[in-house]
C-alpha cells in the first residue's frame, strides 16, 4: 500500500500520494489537458467537505519546490496513487513514484494570460487561435512560470504561461479571458538595415574627376605620306605627358615670358600699369637692334629691253 495518511483542517483537504505518468492509464485527456486521476477514498473525503466546484487542487514537490494547479478527472486510481499528464510531471521535477503533496485550491476567474510558444512552427499552424481554443478546453487552470503542451498533427508544442491576472494561479472555466503573444523563445529580431552612407563620407564629383584619367585626343606623333622626316619644331610641346600636365595643372606662362612681353611693350612705346611699371629695366634699354637685311633684288640682273644684235635685210 502506498497509501501516507490524510488529515482535516477545516473546509481544506490535503493528502500526500505517490505519482505514476498518465501513460500507465489509457486516458488521451491526461495528455492534452491538467486533469488528474485519484484514488476512490479521495472522493468520500471531498464530499464530507465544504468546497467549491469544480474542484481544483494545488500540486506541491517539496523535494524540489515546485507548485503547481490542476482539476481532477476521474477517481479510479488506486489507493496511495494519482496519475499525472506527463508534462506536469516534468514542470514539478517529479519522477516515477515520487511524493507529492495534493491540496484542494480556491482560485479567482481569469481575465488575462499571456503566452510565450517555444518556437516559432506554433505561428506557423493555419488557425493557431482555434487550436489553441480547443486545446484549453482540457484545462481547468494555469499557472503562471508552467509550460502547458499543444498536440496537433501528430506534433507537440510547447507554451509557457509568463502571465496571469489577476493572480498567479487562475481558474479558465467559463470566463472571458484576453490572450495575449509573447514572441517565440527561439524568435531572432531582423537585422536592421544598412545604413545609407552620408553625402559628406561620398566622394564629390570633383575629386571623383582628379582621380580618373581624362580624355586627351590628338596625342599621337606625325607622320608624313611622302615618308619624309617630320619638320614639326616644337615636339615635345604636342607630347601627352605635357598636354595633359597642362590641362589638368593650368600652368600659368613663366615669369620669363611675361618679363619679355612687359619689356616688348615698353619699348614700343606704351604704358604699363602695375608692379614696375615706371620702372624701366635695363634690358629694355638695351634693345638689340635688327641687323639690315640685304636686299635680294641687288643680286638680281635687271631687265632691259631691246638689247639683241642688229641685222640687215639687204644683206
Amino acid at each position: 500500500m502506498y497509501f501516507e495518511g490524510y488529515g482535516y483542517r477545516g473546509s481544506t483537504f490535503e493528502q500526500t500520494y505517490r505519482c505514476y505518468p498518465a501513460s500507465f492509464i489509457d486516458k488521451p485527456q491526461l495528455e492534452t489537458g491538467d486533469k488528474i486521476i485519484m484514488p476512490p477514498s479521495a472522493l468520500d473525503r471531498l464530499a464530507s467537505l465544504h468546497i467549491e466546484y469544480p474542484m481544483l487542487f494545488e500540486v506541491h514537490n517539496a523535494a524540489a519546490e515546485r507548485t503547481s494547479h490542476c482539476g481532477v478527472l476521474e477517481f479510479i486510481a488506486e489507493e496511495g496513487m494519482i496519475y499525472m499528464p506527463y508534462w506536469m510531471m516534468q514542470n514539478l521535477l517529479l519522477q516515477e513514484g515520487d511524493m507529492v503533496f495534493i491540496k484542494n485550491a480556491n482560485l479567482p476567474k481569469g481575465t488575462y494570460v499571456k503566452l510565450q510558444p517555444h518556437t516559432t512552427d506554433f505561428l506557423d499552424i493555419s488557425n493557431p487561435k482555434a487550436i489553441l481554443e480547443k486545446t484549453l478546453r482540457n484545462y481547468s487552470c494555469l499557472t503562471t512560470g508552467d509550460s502547458i503542451m499543444v498536440a496537433y498533427n501528430n506534433k507537440k508544442y510547447y507554451i509557457d504561461i509568463v502571465e496571469t491576472k489577476p493572480s498567479n494561479a487562475i481558474s479558465i472555466i467559463e470566463t472571458d479571458c484576453e490572450v495575449d503573444f509573447a514572441p517565440p523563445l527561439d524568435y531572432k529580431e531582423p537585422e536592421p538595415p544598412i545604413a545609407a552612407v552620408p553625402p559628406s563620407a561620398a566622394p564629390t564629383a570633383e575629386e571623383a574627376a582628379e582621380e580618373e584619367p581624362k580624355f586627351i585626343p590628338f596625342t599621337g606623333s606625325g607622320r608624313r605620306l611622302d615618308g619624309k622626316a617630320s619638320k614639326d619644331k616644337d615636339v615635345s610641346a604636342s607630347s601627352p605627358a605635357k598636354r595633359q600636365a597642362n590641362s589638368t595643372n593650368g600652368v600659368q606662362p613663366s615669369t620669363a615670358s611675361t618679363s619679355q612681353g612687359s619689356s616688348s611693350r615698353k619699348t614700343s612705346g606704351k604704358l604699363v600699369f602695375g608692379p614696375g611699371g615706371n620702372r624701366p629695366s635695363k634690358e629694355a634699354d638695351k634693345v638689340p637692334e635688327k641687323e639690315p637685311k640685304e636686299d635680294p633684288k641687288k643680286d638680281e640682273p635687271k631687265f632691259s629691253a631691246f638689247t639683241g644684235r642688229k641685222y640687215s635685210l639687204k644683206g
